[in-house]
């Protein structure tokens, strides 16, 4: 409901359900609810997931701003030794339907070789507080153009005088977060209507343009990688993993 003001504190009140795939699966710990990603080659995608797509009344995804998610959360595994993406936040479930473009505000973490460089210099990979939304109109525009920008981008002062009119268009807005995390931190999304903050143990890591909404919640750790950079290099795979790793999200 347009206008619509949570404050959304337990696990319980955020209807998450679990979406798991390649023998990953969630356990309840002594501390909170444990998503684990097993080991195995890299032959198949693993994930451990809980969102809440399709689990509210109404649209598939039903929730809008104001509202306000706090986290604590852990991983098994510092991020030189994780494998795959993970994180947590608000995002568009982009290719379920109907199909969106991505728009997401999240704390999002890729093991290279993920590499997604969205953000003028800040790593394509990494933990990051992150903001996006590629349907806004402007940023529509200049996908249509894209065949013809692109090549350009390959330039590199062509890049550096460009890239920030497309970032804007986009809204995304990154910042890498220099945690250990295997320690607990505490995690707030403060989506707003216009402006939205993304703050790590009370500190703001991110402030920037919000996505639109409505969005969906998503928790989840995988072994997948994305590489999609403005020179218009792309790709996707899955990795082998040795052990076990996991995120853990205290309720």
């Amino acid at each position: 409901m347009p206008g619509q003001s949570l404050q959304l504190a337990s696990m319980k009140e955020l209807c998450l359900q679990p979406r798991c795939s390649g023998g990953a699966g969630i356990i309840r710990a002594a501390t909170g609810l444990r998503l684990i990603r097993p080991p195995g080659p890299a032959n198949r995608y693993r994930n451990a997931q809980l969102d809440d797509f399709g689990r509210r009344p109404g649209r598939a995804r039903a929730l809008v701003p104001p509202m306000t998610l706090r986290f604590q959360a852990r991983f098994s595994h510092p991020a030189d030794r994780l494998i795959g993406t993970a994180g947590f936040g608000l995002w568009s479930y982009p290719w379920a339907r109907p199909p969106q473009m991505p728009r997401a505000v999240w704390f999002f973490f890729g093991a290279p070789p993920h590499d997604m460089r969205l953000a003028m210099d800040v790593p394509g990979y990494g933990w990051k507080a992150a903001m996006v939304d590629t349907g806004k109109p402007a940023a529509l525009r200049w996908l249509s153009v894209a065949p013809l920008i692109v090549p350009l981008l390959n330039i590199p002062a062509f890049y550096r005088w460009l890239w920030p009119y497309i970032q804007r268009a986009t809204g995304v807005a990154e910042a890498i977060i220099d945690v250990d995390l295997t320690q607990w931190h505490d995690y707030e999304i403060r989506w707003e209507p216009n402006e939205s903050e993304l703050l790590v143990d009370g500190a703001v890591a991110l402030r920037g343009p919000s996505p639109r909404g409505p969005l969906s919640l998503v928790i989840w750790i995988d072994n997948q990688y994305a590489i999609v950079r403005p020179t218009g290099r792309l790709g996707w795979g899955v990795r082998a993993c040795a052990e076990a790793q996991w995120l853990e999200i205290a309720v």
